[in-house]
């Protein structure tokens, strides 16, 4: 065994060898400062100068929620404005605060400055949330001691604290929480395959692996336009091309992304399925959820959730009034011929 140590990166947040452990690679390729960055960039302008002006003033930033699908940058945002302020941050997320005294522990054990990062916070108890109120809005927390006529409450102060959350269901986080996020809403949006690019080729640097023009464009454009997705790609293709000692160019990875069911457009084995399903057995629709849902054995929130979005993203499937109805380009990406009676169906 050679006793060679690992070289350090140059990014001093990465950890000296990050190919070692791959379950830390999200946590190792989080940039560190804005330049490291890449896309969002009215997030970026607005979150800079809420925190410039914050310090100027001599004051904590104000409360901020990002929203957005997975996998875009919204924990790692959150990461980033504790490294430019300097602060220490707190996680946690919304279904592991399951009672009051688990959240007056955590907020009663911030310092002065601390940013607290509540992930999900659309499933945070309602009780719960109510007490989030005054701490978000006055910095006190108000806590009932005893029941009935004996019952009391006491008021505590709290440090400064800046509250940063995510979720990827805004809807679903109530009228007067949003409101107290002073700070801004701000959604995230789905990348370019320019920036995507960009981000594969700044983890790649990272972790040491070489990839020419042709890969990096062939993981961007099967990476659904999200971070988190390419990064997973190109683990999966650096470990392809490891086995096989290949290098890793545009042909290694197209074989790594067959290998994984992964298409020229992102799309899976599930949203091929939907698809073929779809086209062969309901002569590509309108069908409703239900129906399509039984038909692929997957629950209907799988289907809705998780398989729907990027294949209507995509514009191979429409949502009707009378159901779900494969589109043109639907037929021609899995090579079916497009039946000439079909665009009557959406009458």
């Amino acid at each position: 065994m050679s006793s060679e140590k690992p070289k350090k990166s140059k990014n001093p947040d990465v950890e000296n060898n990050v190919n070692s452990d791959d379950s830390f690679l999200d946590q190792a390729l989080r940039p560190t400062h804005w330049e490291e960055y890449i896309g969002q960039k009215h997030i970026k302008d607005n979150v800079k100068i809420l925190l410039r002006a914050a310090e100027e003033r001599g004051h904590i930033p104000e409360h901020i929620l990002f929203y957005g699908p997975p996998g875009l940058g919204k924990t790692t945002l959150a990461h980033l404005i504790a490294k430019e302020t300097g602060k220490q941050m707190k996680i946690t997320s919304g279904p592991a605060i399951e009672k009051v005294g688990d959240l007056a522990s955590i907020l009663t054990n911030l310092a002065s400055g601390d940013i607290l990062f509540i992930d999900e916070i659309h499933r945070l108890n309602k009780m719960v949330e109510e007490i989030l109120y005054p701490a978000m809005e006055s910095g006190v927390l108000d806590i009932i001691i005893g029941k009935g006529p004996s019952a009391r409450t006491i008021q505590l102060d709290l440090p400064p604290f800046t509250l940063i959350a995510a979720t990827t269901r805004v809807a679903l986080v109530s009228s007067p929480l949003r409101s107290r996020f002073s700070g801004g809403v701000f959604r995230l949006e789905f990348y370019s395959n320019e920036e995507i690019a960009e981000i594969v080729k700044r983890s790649s640097k990272l972790l040491k692996t070489e990839l020419d023009e042709g890969a990096l464009k062939e993981i961007a454009k099967r990476s659904r336009f999200t971070p988190r997705t390419a990064n997973y790609f190109l683990k999966r293709a650096r470990d392809f091309a490891q086995v096989h000692k290949k290098s890793l160019d545009e042909k290694t990875v197209r074989d790594a992304l067959n290998m994984l069911a992964i298409d020229e457009i992102g799309l899976n084995s599930s949203d091929r399925k939907f698809l073929e399903i779809l086209i062969e057995k309901f002569n590509g629709g309108p069908v409703g959820l239900k129906t399509i849902a039984a038909a692929m054995s997957e629950e209907e929130a799988t289907v809705e959730e998780v398989v729907e979005p990027y294949l209507i993203q995509l514009g191979l499937l429409e949502r009707t009034a009378r159901g779900r109805v494969a589109t043109d380009k639907a037929y021609l990406h899995l090579g079916f011929d497009i039946k000439e009676n079909k665009q009557n169906k959406l009458i």
